[in-house]
């Protein structure tokens, strides 16, 4: 069992790598990168050369290239202590082009020759001048920098490389004078402490956490009554960054914010006042100088966390795809499996003909139709909203996306139960148990249902994980704020650090789930082995 289930793990992160590698390959390599200025009004208003430099810097920041300007290598000089201030400001790159001074151009054919020599392209971009050739054009000064394309196997180790980001005392730099660097237990959590005017401790709350000084995140451990109500930040995934869906936020971060109206509630800053606000505290990351240079900040904090989340009434992208896709697995299974019950032990009756007439059906219409039906009927007969309003505190809003998912669901379940039902009831140990004097009702539940189930066991883990990728077509025809039109959106704007982050995630997913299922069939039937028996 241990073989077994290291080699699953070990080809699983083999699996996961490839997949990943080859979106990497598709999106980086065979796809036109020009595609990405579709959208990007600063793109159509760039002129000239700035144009061209401001399209090489976005696809550095998309992750296709690394690009060096000139003015950069000159700054790294500076700061390095190879050139003077003096020789700094006499060196810089000529709007013009035209290369007057020695010493310029000794730094010029330097840089060339530093970033040819590790495999750079130079863009050496003339002056755009004006027909008088007296004037440039706007956005026509002239531009050196050297640029090179990402490897597939650097940008892949580099994305598994950072997956994980672990916080710690040192995140902030020495020369902030951050104090003691320290990691704090409290059996009181400070978010929930009460002042008096004169900073006296009114009440406080029994919630253990911990926190730190020196860290990224102020709290590294904490409870409230937002699920799963256990929350840490020692360990952080980092799927990618997007850059147009949520520019500069992580995929993870974007798929677990909570979305909607603000959340207000009275909040006790760590400065004893006291206010209704939506800032989450247990959010509140480290900002340098903050509290320097912003008198809200002042009245509010002791220190430079005071970065925060603000408290949303609605659930994240992933809460409202997995409420949904959960109630929908676990309604799916509490009606398919009777009914295809029912139908394998009126095999070829009313039933059982009605049942296939509805997975023909299922099967025969396109996704999109029957969705459509099912929206039409729910709302012009059952008068259900017809669209997901995240700020409508009812219930009423989930039916309809449950019933288009769950209907679906169940025609599958009825037919596969059915069948591996009649290949059970058909087999040769049926007749035997008949013959040896054991009654239908017997057979029926220690011998046929319990061996049909097997293979209906091995897909519950993957259902169930599955509903916190979400369901494309549900969510959008109902407008759900969910996760399964994150992809889509991302495919669209070409938001390249969201189709990576998502692909891993549904891979990671996808194995996880196949191998919970093998590891529940393996306890559901005794009679499975993974172990390796030597002949």
């Amino acid at each position: 069992m241990k073989k077994f289930l290291l080699k699953r793990i070990i080809g699983g992160i083999l699996s996961i790598i490839a997949v990943v590698a080859i979106v990497m390959i598709l999106i980086y390599s065979l796809m036109n990168r020009q595609l990405i200025f579709q959208s990007d009004p600063l793109y159509l208003k760039k002129l000239s050369n700035d144009k061209t430099q401001y399209m090489y810097s976005k696809w550095e920041e998309y992750g296709y290239l690394d690009m060096v300007n000139y003015s950069d290598y000159m700054i790294t000089q500076l700061r390095d202590g190879k050139i003077t201030q003096e020789v700094f400001d006499s060196t810089s790159y000529p709007r013009n082009g035209k290369i007057t001074s020695d010493t310029t151009k000794k730094y010029v054919d330097e840089f060339k020759k530093v970033y040819t020599d590790k495999g750079y392209t130079i863009i050496e971009l003339e002056a755009d001048m004006m027909t008088s050739g007296r004037k440039l054009k706007t956005g026509g000064a002239a531009k050196l920098f050297a640029y090179r394309d990402i490897p597939v196997l650097k940008r892949l180790g580099t994305f598994f490389k950072s997956l994980f980001y672990s916080d710690n005392i040192h995140y902030v730099p020495e020369e902030d004078n951050i104090g003691k660097r320290k990691l704090t237990f409290t059996l009181h959590d400070p978010a929930f402490t009460e002042y008096d005017a004169n900073g006296n401790v009114v009440s406080k709350k029994f919630a253990p956490a911990i926190l730190g000084n020196g860290t990224k995140h102020k709290y590294l451990l904490y409870f409230d009554d937002r699920f799963p109500y256990v929350h840490q930040n020692f360990v952080k995934l980092n799927l990618g960054k997007s850059y147009a869906i949520n520019a500069g936020v992580d995929v993870w971060e974007t798929m677990n914010i909570p979305q909607g109206k603000n959340k207000m509630r009275m909040v006790t800053y760590p400065s004893g006042l006291r206010e209704e606000s939506a800032d989450d505290l247990h959010t509140a990351t480290y900002q340098k100088g903050s509290l320097k240079t912003n008198i809200v900040y002042e009245e509010r904090y002791l220190d430079d966390y005071t970065n925060t989340v603000t408290l949303k009434q609605g659930k994240s992208m992933v809460g409202y795809s997995f409420v949904i896709g959960i109630l929908a697995t676990i309604l799916a299974y509490v009606l398919g499996l009777p009914l295809g019950i029912w139908m394998a032990l009126r095999k070829d009756k009313l039933v059982d003909k009605i049942g296939t007439a509805y997975n023909i059906f299922i099967l025969a219409v396109p996704s999109l139709a029957y969705i459509f039906m099912f929206k039409a009927i729910g709302t012009s007969v059952f008068h259900l909203p017809r669209v997901f309003d995240m700020d409508d505190p009812g219930k009423l809003k989930y039916i309809l996306p449950i019933i288009s998912l769950t209907l679906p669901s169940v025609a599958g379940l009825m037919k596969w139960l059915r069948r591996y039902m009649v290949d059970q009831m058909n087999s040769d140990y049926v007749k035997f148990a008949r013959s040896g004097g054991l009654s239908e009702g017997e057979i029926f539940r220690k011998h046929i249902l319990k061996n049909a189930m097997i293979p209906i066991i091995h897909a519950i883990p993957g259902s169930v994980l599955g509903a916190l990728v979400g369901a494309i077509i549900t969510e959008r025809v109902y407008t759900v704020p969910g996760a399964g039109n994150m992809l889509t959106d991302a495919i669209g704007r070409y938001d390249n650090g969201v189709i990576v982050g998502l692909t891993m995630f549904y891979a990671t997913l996808s194995v996880v789930g196949l191998l919970l299922g093998d590891i529940l069939m393996a306890v559901a039937d005794p009679r499975i082995s993974f172990d390796t028996k030597e002949r």
